[in-house]
C-alpha cells in the first residue's frame, strides 16, 4: 500500500498525527519564548498563543485518533454483521428445502 493510498483510507490517523506534532512544535517553541523574558507581561502572549494553541492540538489529535478507532472497529463490526446475516439465510434456506423420502431412508428409519 502507497502513501497516497494509506493517506486516503486514513486520514483521521494521519490528521491526528500532523495535530500531535504540531501541538508538541508550538508548546516547544512556546516554551522557548517564555524562558528568555524576564517578566510576566512578555511571557503572556506565548502561553497565551503557543500553549493554548498547542494543547488544543495535542487534544483535537487524541480524538482524530479515537475516531480512528472507532471506524475501525465498527467496521469489524459491520463485517460481522454480514457474515450472521449470510448465515441465517444459508439456515433459512437449509430448512425451507423439500425433504426427499427415498425407501432407503425409510428402511433406515424403521429398524
Amino acid at each position: 500500500m502507497d502513501l497516497g493510498q494509506w493517506l486516503r483510507l486514513s486520514w483521521d490517523r494521519a490528521g491526528a498525527w500532523v495535530c500531535v506534532v504540531a501541538g508538541a512544535i508550538a508548546l516547544v517553541l512556546g516554551w522557548i519564548g517564555v524562558s528568555n523574558k524576564l517578566y510576566t507581561a512578555e511571557q503572556i502572549p506565548y502561553v497565551i498563543s503557543a500553549g493554548f494553541g498547542g494543547l488544543f492540538l495535542l487534544g483535537l489529535g487524541g480524538i482524530l485518533w479515537l475516531s480512528a478507532d472507532l471506524r475501525d472497529e465498527w467496521t469489524q463490526l459491520d463485517k460481522l454483521e454480514e457474515l450472521l446475516a449470510l448465515q441465517a439465510e444459508e439456515d433459512a434456506a437449509a430448512q425451507a428445502a423439500p425433504t426427499v423420502v427415498t425407501p432407503n431412508s425409510l428402511v433406515g428409519s424403521a429398524q
